[in-house]
């Protein structure tokens, strides 16, 4: 079955994947789990805006309190970065301006060093991520 991407019904589904996935591998040296919370604001989707947070690089549901970091993205760039897997998406919409950022820019770079520096996806992570992308239009 298909589910629209951030969807309450896709949400539901997302977590029912996560429960069966292995724990995701420890950051990199230097980087720790709470540098990697940082809440997401994604903007413009079929429901409207819908409010996430990031536990190192999996969206889940609503913003956590306190978070140091929030960003804005539009959902087309949302959906790229969190289904498509595609770092390039997101790099590109933050140098055009299309991804804001409030609070601790150093978190941010923080989550960008955790998913690019030292760190490999598991063939677990992999297939997860293909069945994100099975399961979303």
């Amino acid at each position: 079955m298909s589910y629209v991407f951030l969807s309450t019904e896709w949400l539901d589904e997302v977590e029912k994947l996560r429960h069966e996935m292995p724990a995701p591998p420890a950051p990199p040296a230097g980087v720790s789990v709470d540098d990697l919370k940082i809440n997401v604001t994604v903007t413009g989707g079929p429901d409207g805006d819908v409010a996430g947070h990031l536990v190192g690089t999996q969206i889940q549901r609503g913003h956590f309190d306190g978070a140091p970091t929030t960003i804005t993205v539009p959902y087309d760039v949302a959906k790229a970065m969190f289904v498509e897997g595609n770092p390039q998406a997101a790099m590109q919409a933050f140098m055009a301006g299309q991804i804001k950022v409030e609070g601790d820019m150093t978190k941010l770079m923080s989550m960008a060093s955790a998913g690019t520096t030292g760190f490999t996806p598991t063939p677990e992570m992999l297939s997860f991520q293909a069945r994100l992308r099975d399961m979303t239009v």
